[in-house]
């Protein structure tokens, strides 16, 4: 779904401020597990950097789909898609740099790994998406 996902300039400033988002995944339980991070999306892949092991990790890799929703008074995002954990060194390193440029310089964590979610759908608030995006709500 890349080519922009058919969002606004008003949606890609919205997701290069920095404000946080809350991940969710599905728990063992089968139940929501919804965490605050901090994310950064390119080329249509949402990163989240976190540290291996963590529940989120064992989320995504025992049931693929996850979701990151933003929010700002009135306004709002969802990115939805397929997740997968990298643990390639350089694509780290990437995630950091991206991380770094939107938030600031995480603490060094040798346990650190991405979850990377390639977006299948997007949904947000009037404004963030194009009038002819597909999920546009």
């Amino acid at each position: 779904m890349h080519p922009s996902l058919g969002l606004t300039p008003a949606a890609l400033e919205f997701t290069r401020d920095r404000h946080l988002a809350i991940l969710s995944t599905l728990g063992p339980t089968g139940l929501l597990h919804s965490v605050p991070v901090g994310f950064t999306l390119e080329d249509g892949v949402v990163r989240v950097i976190t540290g291996d092991g963590t529940q989120k990790v064992r989320n995504v890799e025992r049931g693929l789909q996850a979701s990151v929703a933003q929010v700002d008074g009135v306004r709002w995002i969802s990115f939805q898609g397929v997740a997968t954990i990298n643990r390639d060194p350089a694509a780290i390193a990437h995630a950091v740099e991206l991380y770094a440029g939107r938030y600031r310089q995480p603490r060094v964590n040798p346990l650190r790994v991405v979850i990377e979610i390639e977006v299948g759908r997007v949904l947000a608030s009037s404004g963030l998406l194009a009038k002819d995006a597909p999920e546009a709500s």
